[in-house]
């Protein structure tokens, strides 16, 4: 049976995260449902990123096996009829037999958006984290390299028992944009809350109640304690997957 790359994107306002959940509405549960009543069959897939709660996916890669006889583009448009507006799907295409969604990426990269001004934006309120706060940007950014690296996070990630926190970061910064601050991350994987945990600790940072030259304190401390602030979800987008 073929196996086929959806491409899809998300507003997460309204689900209880990606992964499937008894008595939870999930982006999952909503895909696979409609995959199911399109194709005549149920179906399984498999994710790039399990995105919690609230959290938002602009490039995220699902991978799922049926029989192929609908041609892609005929089923995108179904699909896109019955998930919309909430989920879309930008694009489905056959890969080969052994790639899987999750396990054959070896990137992920994710947007957060923080907005310092004194009055929020309606209009996005529903992707960005309004703090309203006066912040020191420099030290917010100054903390975006601390991260970079191979590191265990166990200082900003929910530790899970038998699970490593050891991570590869290979991108952090903060870039200023139309009066908002935008925290770019791309590693190797992400653990529970870790995105939002960095952006929670720079928060702090930027407002005077962490200090900048701490981060790697931080990280080889190994203690989910130290961070004071972990920030929302719904600032949080799963931008793009690298394969």
């Amino acid at each position: 049976m073929p196996k086929f790359r959806l491409d899809i994107s998300y507003d997460g306002s309204g689900f209880h995260g990606y992964a499937k959940q008894n008595g939870q509405r999930t982006i999952q549960r909503e895909l696979e449902s409609v995959l199911e009543t399109v194709l005549g069959t149920a179906v399984e897939t498999s994710v790039a990123g399990r995105t919690d709660a609230g959290v938002h996916a602009q490039g995220q890669v699902v991978s799922v096996r049926f029989d192929g006889e609908i041609e892609p583009a005929r089923l995108q448009r179904s699909l896109n009829g019955m998930l919309g507006p909430e989920i879309a799907v930008a694009g489905i295409s056959e890969v080969e037999d052994g790639f899987d969604a999750r396990f054959s990426a070896i990137w992920r990269r994710y947007r957060y958006v923080l907005d310092p001004r004194p009055s929020p934006d309606p209009l996005i309120r529903h992707t960005v984290w309004h703090v309203g706060d006066t912040l020191n940007f420099e030290a917010m950014r100054d903390v975006g390299g601390g991260f970079t690296g191979m590191h265990d996070f166990s200082s900003f990630c929910r530790t899970v028992e038998g699970k490593s926190n050891v991570r590869n970061v290979e991108e952090a910064k903060w870039v200023e944009r139309d009066g908002l601050y935008e925290f770019w991350v791309q590693a190797n994987a992400f653990c529970h809350q870790m995105v939002r945990s960095m952006v929670g600790y720079a928060y702090d940072v930027g407002r005077g109640f962490s200090e900048v030259g701490k981060v790697s304190e931080v990280i080889k401390a190994r203690d989910r304690s130290l961070i004071g602030t972990v920030a929302p979800a719904h600032g949080l987008t799963l931008w793009d997957v690298g394969y």
